[in-house]
């Protein structure tokens, strides 16, 4: 747990990651300035990048009618030699005055965002198709029990990296939260193996944590840390972990991911004070409060209960309604991404386009506000890269405020709408503009093949109409309009992802107001429970479109009047092994069927087991990895006999079973060696867990899912000589209602009652 939560700050520092994006961003700009060198201004980007290291530096013009809103705005002024670009976080925008050429801005900054785009698409496209999208759900399913192959390897762990750095410098509406809580798992689940699969250290030590169960702790406590590392919020990160991705929960992963949130913190806060010394450049600023507004405080009476509670109403509509349209958008992208690798790349492509062009152009439709020296920060307006009041096309003394949002990093545009005690700051129109282009955004970036998170996203649409609410009240409340933002992010993210406790301390680590506890409780409740009247929370509806069997924590109530039995009734006839098995058979069954679990039936006729002639008894239960490394491994006997205990401990260690195995076409067997025989008795699992076939499906699922099974075997109720000991084997796929339902028709019609 240190060592994941150590290399994950060192490797995934949200400086480092901004810093990163300034660096591709410049490199980018200067390519593109270098083929117009023809142009008068092709010295642009070396200004932008020289603009990068001289912190407050401002150019006043000259030129009288550049004060003037008047002027046409692509007026083209040659003697004018300063940059109309400015890096603004991890994007470029054109940040000076009316007069700089705007249509080459924004070539540059469009040419810019889409090679960035196409360079994380080409990456998740090509080399790691499981590292697109957040990771959350994927790890969901995972610690559920469900299979994800390649999903924690080393190169989703690279292609995550420079992918999340790629997508987020080109500007695109997507957070780095989730892809940081799946980077985590992967550093985790990489550090419990020893490593990638054909580079693994053989260190003793590490294998104690090759089994499942360690495997899913360090991936817990990889995802609590990932949150930690991206919100600076280390109870939060535990919470996290315990409500939303952890299926199965005990008190000593309580302390374990605590541990690991713990060591993230003292790494963040280590990097900090050296990057207070100013050795990380423009990004080497902030604490650990991300967006304190911890200088106000909250006075709420009675009749402030009710525009809160209007706020908790409107996220969980909204919320739902923006689970809703995104089902249906990633239903279509899912249609295009089957065509091809060709269809994702350009898919991406056009998403990066389309939000360029947003970007861009929108400020243009909001008037400029005029700079008000009573507002907090006294820099206004500002042409560089930070700043709350952005000049844009405004005159010396106005702002646009619309392009102080847009034109910022995403962490600057939340610390904007989240800043107190700036009632003028937003017009009404520039926060409706800003709340509707990036629902539009959220809903279709979402899906695209680059790494992508829904965290920051939903807290900047959130953050939005809590605003909005809060400047249409007016004298009616008493409560500040930045509260009224964080409030708004938290019904939001409430409403479509339907956690409460986590999200409330993470609020609170992010705000630095212990204060706002009772009424983010109050909101966070009410945005939950709109939002379930409608439909599920947004992991859950991507678990379903990916096609993952996740089993819920309560069965749906009809399925207490149907039998394991019947439900085993209608598979096809399992397939069982003898304790003695002949190695013709045993190829048979693994080239013939793609079950990963088999029964093992003793019978009368083997020697030394010990029971009478035609009888037979359930011995246990093998994987299919065990009998594939049975036969790679050539462990064969001449005859039909139980092995020796010498025999046994010369043949099969620990280690060779805990390793991954190929498929059993990779496996050369002779004709002579299919006469063979394979003593299964060493390989199986004496203990497993079993159920009489007259328990109910909804029981069976509660077993299934508390206790953490691949297999549940299903045994006759009534034990006879001839009667096999098995009746069947029930898997995740044959719990989930959907399956179950295709099985009994019938069963739906006492679903709607």
């Amino acid at each position: 747990m240190f060592y994941t939560a150590l290399i994950l700050c060192i490797f995934i520092s949200e400086k480092q990651i901004q810093y990163l994006c300034f660096l591709l961003k410049t490199s980018i700009c200067l390519c593109v300035t270098s083929l117009s060198a023809m142009d008068n201004d092709s010295n642009l980007c070396k200004d932008s990048t020289k603009a990068h290291y001289m912190e407050g530096e401002e150019a006043e013009e000259n030129d009288p009618e550049s004060n003037s809103l008047q002027q046409p705005l692509l007026k083209r002024n040659r003697t004018l030699s300063s940059n109309p670009l400015a890096m603004v976080g991890s994007k470029v925008s054109h940040m000076e005055s009316l007069d700089y050429e705007y249509l080459m801005g924004f070539i540059y900054f469009t040419v810019a965002n889409l090679v960035l785009s196409l360079v994380a698409a080409v990456l998740c496209v090509m080399f790691a198709p499981t590292a697109a999208g957040p990771g959350i759900p994927e790890i969901k399913a995972y610690l559920n029990g469900v299979d994800t192959p390649n999903m924690f390897g080393a190169p989703q762990l690279v292609v995550k990296i420079i992918g999340s750095i790629c997508a987020v410098s080109a500007g695109l509406d997507l957070g780095k939260e989730g892809p940081l809580v799946h980077i985590g798992s992967c550093i985790a689940s990489l550090l419990g193996q020893g490593g990638p699969d054909k580079h693994r250290l053989k260190w003793r030590w590490l294998r104690y944590f090759n089994n499942d169960r360690d495997r899913r702790d360090l991936i817990t406590c990889g995802a609590a840390s990932g949150v930690c590392a991206a919100f600076r919020s280390p109870v939060g990160g535990v919470l996290f972990a315990l409500e939303e991705v952890a299926t199965w929960w005990r008190s000593a992963l309580l302390w374990r991911t605590f541990f690991s949130t713990a060591v993230v913190v003292v790494v963040l806060r280590a990097f900090m004070e050296y990057c207070n010394t100013g050795s990380c450049g423009l990004f080497g600023k902030g604490g650990l409060i991300m967006f304190d507004v911890s200088g106000v405080t909250v006075t709420h009476h009675a009749t402030d209960l009710v525009p809160i509670a209007v706020i908790g109403v409107i996220g969980g509509v909204l919320g739902s309604l923006y689970n809703y349209l995104l089902h249906k958008v990633l239903r279509l992208y899912n249609l295009i991404n089957e065509k091809g690798r060709v269809y994702k790349i350009l898919l991406s492509l056009i998403v990066s386009l389309f939000t360029s062009v947003c970007l861009y152009c929108l400020p243009f439709l909001v008037s400029c506000s005029p700079c008000n020296p009573s507002l907090p920060d006294s820099t206004c307006p500002t042409t560089g890269r930070t700043g709350n009041f952005k000049q844009f096309n405004c005159p010396s003394g106005y702002y646009n405020d619309l392009a102080s949002l847009l034109h910022s990093a995403n962490d600057d545009a939340v610390r904007n709408i989240f800043s107190i005690s700036t009632p003028t700051e937003f017009q009404p129109i520039s926060l409706i503009i800003y709340f509707v282009l990036y629902c539009i955004l959220g809903l279709f970036t979402f899906g695209i093949a680059v790494p992508s998170g829904l965290f920051l996203p939903i807290i900047l649409m959130g953050s939005a109409y809590g605003r909005l609410l809060g400047l249409f009240m007016g004298t009616y409340t008493k409560i500040d309009q930045g509260l009224y933002a964080v409030l708004g992010a938290a019904s939001l993210m409430a409403g479509s992802m339907r956690m409460t406790v986590s999200l409330c301390v993470i609020f609170l680590e992010l705000t630095n107001n212990l204060l706002l506890l009772p009424i983010t409780m109050f909101v966070l409740l009410i945005a939950k429970t709109v939002g379930d009247s409608f439909n599920p929370s947004i992991y859950e509806i991507i678990l379903h479109l990916k096609g993952l069997p996740f089993l819920d924590a309560h069965p749906e109530p009809w399925m207490r009047n149907l039998t394991v039995g019947e439900l085993a009734d209608a598979k096809s006839a399992v397939v069982t092994l003898c304790g003695v098995e002949k190695v013709a058979r045993i190829v048979e069954v693994l080239r013939n069927t793609k079950h990963n679990g088999f029964p093992v039936v003793d019978k009368g006729i083997v020697p030394r087991v010990r029971l009478p002639d035609g009888a037979t008894e359930l011995h246990g239960l093998i994987l299919r990895t065990h009998l594939v490394t049975a036969l790679s491994q050539k462990w064969f006997i001449t005859e039909m006999r139980r092995t020796e205990e010498w025999e046994v401990r010369q043949k099969f260690t620990s280690v060779d079973l805990a390793e991954r195995v190929g498929k059993i076409e990779e496996v050369e067997v002779t004709k002579d060696e299919m006469e063979m025989f394979v003593d299964l008795h060493p390989l199986t699992n004496t203990t497993p867990y079993t159920v009489v076939e007259s328990m109910s499906v909804a029981k069976a699922l509660v077993l299934f899912r508390e206790v953490g099974l691949r297999h549940l075997l299903i045994v006759p109720k009534y034990q006879a000589a001839e009667v096999c000991p098995v009746v069947g084997i029930l898997t995740r796929q044959d719990l989930r209602a959907h399956n179950i339902l295709n099985a009994f028709p019938h069963l739906a019609k006492t679903k709607t009652r």
